[in-house]
């Protein structure tokens, strides 16, 4: 376990002393002593966090570990929202960190749009097979559970995404595939809203944004659409110059793709945001996969 997770698990116990009559049990007594309160999304997750714990505690003998995910589950149970794992705070090898960023902005994007609410136990289930996945690859060596967890964190997450409706028709292609299905609903040309995702420090695009491409090219064919705005976007790693660059290769990315697909090039508009408007709201040289994007909007 890393040293800043220590101290923040260190801080949540203190609070958890304060505000609560569990003092003279073990974290893991008390929460599976506990009645959750607040919403559906907590109430479930509370439950998810109780089944993580004890079975570190008792199948994995993973004492530190058990602790952290039950002070966690006593937070939930108390109605608090308590987000997924912070990819920074476990000790992990470049490329599983790469993968877990992707994964944890899938999540971020999902709840952003609604989903706690829409499918509490569905997203309940997402967060705690996430917070299980990063947990054993961190460990990084039984095989089977790093496995297991991450294979029902993707079927979660996928279920979930399909699960969502937004306020707006949006296409989400993220690195990993089930980006959110288009609506079946004919959308209005000034309300619809494709999202193209890319990976850290690249303008390629990948299978499921030429996905998007292909859905946005149907309907600007389809509508009488006088304009494509595209415009693209960065996280907040890297300078504000070379991101400003690295958002106008991924929007010329898009731009080129549209064209490929029979779109006139002299309806798209192409600009470039870099970090200075962020999906996901992160301090400054964080990697998150949601900022990661291109926008395309109609006129």
């Amino acid at each position: 376990m890393t040293k800043l997770r220590s101290l923040v698990m260190a801080g949540l116990v203190v609070t958890l002393g304060a505000c609560t009559n569990f003092d003279q049990h073990s974290e893991i007594d008390a929460l599976n002593e506990v009645q959750p309160v607040g919403s559906p999304f907590t109430q479930h997750l509370a439950e998810e966090y109780r089944v993580f714990a004890n079975s570190e505690m008792h199948d994995m003998m993973d004492y530190p570990d058990a602790l952290h995910f039950a002070r966690k589950g006593l937070a939930t149970a108390s109605g608090e929202v308590v987000m997924p794992e912070p990819i920074s705070d476990w000790n992990l090898l470049p490329h599983h960190m790469e993968e877990l960023s992707t994964a944890r902005g899938r999540l971020i994007v999902a709840f952003d749009l609604g989903a706690r609410e829409v499918a509490p136990q569905q997203a309940a289930i997402a967060q705690a097979r996430f917070d299980c996945w990063i947990e054993q690859q961190e460990e990084n060596w039984q095989a089977d559970d790093i496995a297991g967890c991450k294979s029902q964190y993707l079927q979660a997450i996928s279920a979930l995404e399909g699960m969502i409706e937004p306020m707006a028709p949006v296409v989400e292609a993220a690195p990993a595939p089930a980006p959110l299905p288009v609506p079946a609903e004919p959308m209005t040309p000034d309300d619809a809203m494709y999202l193209v995702f890319f990976d850290f420090d690249k303008s390629v695009v990948e299978a499921g944004g030429q996905n998007v491409l292909d859905a946005v090219a149907d309907e600007a064919m389809k509508q009488n659409i006088a304009r494509i705005n595209v415009v693209g976007h960065t996280d907040s790693s890297g300078s504000q110059a070379y991101n400003e660059k690295l958002a106008m290769k991924r929007a010329n990315a898009v731009r080129e793709g549209l064209v490929a697909r029979g779109v006139d090039a002299a309806m798209i508009s192409v600009t470039g945001r870099g970090e200075t408007e962020l999906l996901v709201d992160t301090a400054d040289d964080v990697r998150e996969p949601a900022n990661r994007r291109v926008q395309i909007t109609f006129e």
